[in-house]
């Protein structure tokens, strides 16, 4: 009987040892799932990471390379192409007119250039009168805008040169400066369009205004006028 009552006893404690074994073989089991999923999710994560650096890798390489590109475009603004006079006495650029974003000095085959190749930041033409010679570079990305600019060489009389800056500072979309550079005393520009007048009086200044100050030819119309460069 005493034998009986040890080995229930024992098959008792046995059954309990298992059960115990059991408990912590499934809380061990338990926790390499665990460990499992954490490693599955910090594998995944980092397999994300390192792909979308590559990504931007590429995008900052392919953006480098077009920046570069971009940069040396400034020789390609001396490309082929003609002014051809209309019946108005307007001359239009007879070619498409590039226009990339560089840092390099753009050789524009026209002076003043009216299109083209430009700085990446404009020249204030909200009526902006400049008197000392401003950047091509910054001027015609302000012919892009829609603005439509005076120029004048030493050869314009002080009353000419008075008379339109007063009309530019009351104009919207446009700018003034000097460009000795340039071969008439007067001349208007726009976006592929240019044209001489021979004073602040003649009636095609009016013309060119009201045809050109955000025309159809603008490549972006309605872009901004200020917040640019100024002298």
């Amino acid at each position: 009987m005493a034998s009986a009552k040890k080995s229930a006893k024992n098959s008792g404690a046995n059954d309990s040892g298992s059960a115990a074994r059991k408990a912590r073989i499934e809380e061990m089991r338990r926790a390499e799932r665990s460990r499992e999923r954490r490693n599955r999710v910090l594998t995944i994560g980092v397999s994300v990471v390192i792909v979308a650096g590559l990504v931007v890798g590429a995008t900052v390489l392919v953006r480098s390379q077009s920046d570069d590109d971009s940069s040396t475009a400034a020789s390609d603004s001396k490309g082929a192409g003609k002014f051809v006079t209309g019946a108005d006495g307007v001359k239009t650029w007879d070619k498409k007119l590039t226009q990339n974003h560089v840092t390099k000095t753009v050789d524009y085959p026209m002076e003043p250039p009216v299109g083209g190749d430009h700085n990446q930041v404009w020249m204030n033409c909200n009526g902006d009168v400049y008197t000392k010679a401003i950047n091509n570079m910054n001027a015609v990305h302000s012919l892009e805008h829609g603005a439509v600019w005076v120029t004048y060489n030493s050869k314009a009389s002080k009353t000419d040169i008075d008379a339109l800056a007063a009309k530019v500072k009351k104009t919207p979309y446009t700018l003034m400066s000097p460009d000795d550079k340039q071969a008439d005393p007067i001349m208007l520009s726009a976006w592929g369009k240019q044209r001489t007048v021979t004073s602040a009086t003649d009636p095609n200044v009016e013309k060119f205004f009201q045809e050109f100050v955000q025309g159809d030819q603008t490549p972006e119309p309605g872009a901004a006028c200020t917040n640019g460069l100024s002298q």
